[in-house]
């Protein structure tokens, strides 16, 4: 690859960008004993470190769409940024704990801002035949940041201090801060207004499922509080989908999910962020305070799950291009479901690692193996001026599936394990991991309801191939 080749600078800036919004998901989870020693709080106060940066991330990912598409998709990316790596400074250098809480719930407003345009960036910038390995390797990039959090951040903690999680997104940021004013081209969406009552319904909504998923295990799934946020929630994107059916500058298109393909690799991104966060937010604390190990020795023991994307996603990748995405993603999910059911099967107080292995070894290329295609698909399935507005769709939709799955398997941990003994730790999470191997068994048949098309990724004959037959009104 030549050196100024645009594409090239796309993938390098958008991947890089990405992986560090995506790393600070769950990055920041081996680091809460360290953060409580150093500026006190309680469990509450340590819980919204994390889940401040998840809700505002998942509420305004369909803003930073379209606000990419009315004012330049480039320019929104770099002030997501801007913002991500200030606020990133912010939390390193935080006083107390409410200061960390303002600058990660900071961050999220960055990541939502850059995450959305940065596929869409992407996409622009790489050929049509070349889009399915570029796909891959982004895709590969995104997943491995998910997976390489608890490394990382264990990793950092026990060598360095808490501080350096976000310490080292800022001189990264400084450096991406003008390539990408330099090599990236800007582009707009097709619509130049605003659907404001839609991005208010649509955030309102968001953030009242989110906020509830998050005070659940806390406050009780029955409390006042949660049941509110719920029904609100709930109540405010059913408002939200009648807006958008009605109005002439939508939001997001209700249009699309007529689209199968578009509408099927939506439900598996849900289904499988709600088994795969869940699995991994546990897993990580099931090598550490069941069997023993360090953060940094738990991180070590993740990477035959967590290192899969590196190897797999890109080869995997360069496939999308000739047999389509659909059998590879359906096959992703399917080795997924079957490494969390063989450790849901094998899990006991002291069971060895060895006897993990091979669960830890399926589930990561079943990883690689969704995370490779997922992207040429959905970018595939719609028309270039809409990618924009998928890709915002996609990463909400992904936000929300990953703080369900924490939310929802922690509860049914606490309800029949916990933290007192490896074999109370056993007991909560083999049910757990159970209930994480059904969502992405149902991610499964999602999946194959994706239309077979052999294409290349995002041709523009391809892909009108592929609407072709999905574009009528489902009945």
């Amino acid at each position: 690859m030549r050196k100024g080749n645009p594409a090239v600078w796309a993938f390098v800036i958008t991947s890089t960008a990405g992986f560090m919004a995506a790393l600070d998901n769950l990055v920041v989870t081996t680091a809460l004993p360290s953060i409580r020693a150093h500026l006190g709080g309680g469990i509450t106060d340590l819980e919204w470190t994390v889940n401040a940066y998840t809700l505002t991330f998942a509420v305004l990912l369909m803003l930073g769409a379209a606000l990419g598409d009315r004012f330049g998709r480039r320019r929104i990316f770099t002030l997501g940024l801007t913002l991500f790596t200030l606020s990133s400074l912010g939390a390193a250098l935080a006083p107390d704990i409410g200061a960390l809480i303002a600058a990660r719930a900071a961050q999220g407003v960055g990541a939502a801002l850059l995450t959305p345009v940065s596929l869409t960036l992407l996409t622009s910038a790489v050929p049509p035949a070349r889009r399915g390995a570029a796909f891959g390797a982004w895709g590969a990039v995104n997943g491995m940041a998910i997976a390489l959090g608890p490394l990382i951040g264990g990793t950092v903690v026990e060598h360095l201090s808490w501080q350096w999680i976000f310490a080292l997104n800022v001189p990264i940021g400084l450096a991406l801060i003008p390539l990408a004013r330099l090599r990236l081209t800007e582009s707009h969406g097709p619509n130049g207004r605003l659907d404001i009552p839609g991005t208010a319904l649509a955030s309102a909504g968001l953030f009242g499922i989110v906020f509830a998923l998050i005070r659940g295990n806390s406050d009780g799934w029955s409390s006042p509080t949660v049941l509110t946020g719920l029904v609100a929630g709930a109540a405010l994107l059913v408002a939200f989908v009648a807006w958008e059916m009605h109005t002439d500058a939508p939001l997001l298109p209700m249009r699309l999910f007529r689209n199968r393909a578009f509408a099927a690799v939506n439900s598996a991104s849900l289904l499988m962020s709600l088994g795969m966060f869940g699995s991994i937010f546990l897993l990580s604390q099931w090598l550490q305070n069941a069997q023993g190990y360090s953060p940094m020795e738990a991180g070590v023991r993740m990477l035959p799950w967590t290192a899969m994307p590196m190897v797999v996603a890109p080869i995997a990748g360069l496939f999308v291009d000739r047999i389509g995405g659909r059998v590879i993603i359906a096959a992703g999910l399917a080795l997924q479901t079957a490494g969390l059911t063989w450790f849901a099967l094998i899990v006991a107080a002291h069971v060895g690692y060895a006897a993990q292995l091979p669960a830890l070894i399926l589930s990561g290329i079943g990883m690689a193996l969704f995370f490779s295609p997922v992207a040429a698909v959905l970018m595939g399935s719609v028309e270039p001026e809409e990618q924009g507005v998928a890709s915002g769709a996609n990463s909400a939709l992904r936000e929300v599936g990953g703080a369900l799955g924490i939310a929802v398997l922690t509860s049914v941990f606490t309800a029949h394990g916990g933290y007192g003994s490896p074999q109370a730790f056993a007991d909560g999470l083999d049910p757990a991991l159970w209930v994480g191997a059904a969502a992405i068994a149902a991610a499964v048949v999602a999946a194959l309801v994706i239309p077979r098309r052999r294409r290349a990724a995002g041709a523009p004959e391809a892909a009108a191939e592929s609407q072709a037959p999905t574009l009528s009104p489902v009945s």
